[in-house]
């Protein structure tokens, strides 16, 4: 424990050892008890603060305040704009929908006829993960 830590812990959490972090209480403490000079001062000096901080108290707020802070609070919102969100939702599915069947209709349509898309065409049905089928070396 250094003087300055001492100084800083005591600054921070006050003279009531206590209230100061676990891990250094004990080192704080003997530090204290080894510099019995400086730390009494140090330790008087923050237990005035402590004592005054400890004298100032706060009343809870009154039944009209809790009742006025109640009544200026907004009111909920009406239930349009969950219908809204509802709609919102509805299209998504649909477009969702609408790409589901565009992608079964494509994959029929090479079903039916038999005969896969021309192979020049191959490339961009081919993904980075598989390898692709263009040659880019020449260019």
């Amino acid at each position: 424990m250094t003087p300055e830590r001492f100084h800083t812990i005591v600054d921070a959490y006050g003279a009531d050892p206590r209230r100061w972090p676990d891990d250094e209480r004990e080192a704080a403490t003997a530090w204290a008890a080894l510099h019995p000079h400086e730390g009494d001062a140090v330790l008087a000096a923050s237990a005035d603060i402590d004592a005054w901080l400890d004298s100032q108290t706060v009343a809870p707020p009154d039944y009209a305040l809790q009742q006025c802070v109640v009544a200026s609070a907004p009111a909920r919102r009406p239930l349009r704009i969950h219908r809204r969100m509802w709609w919102s939702g509805a299209a998504i599915a649909g477009v969702g929908l609408a790409g589901g069947l565009a992608g079964a209709f494509a994959v029929s349509f090479f079903l039916v006829t038999g005969e896969p898309p021309p192979a020049h065409e191959l490339s961009w049905l081919t993904t980075s993960f598989g390898g692709s089928s263009a040659d880019w070396s020449g260019e």
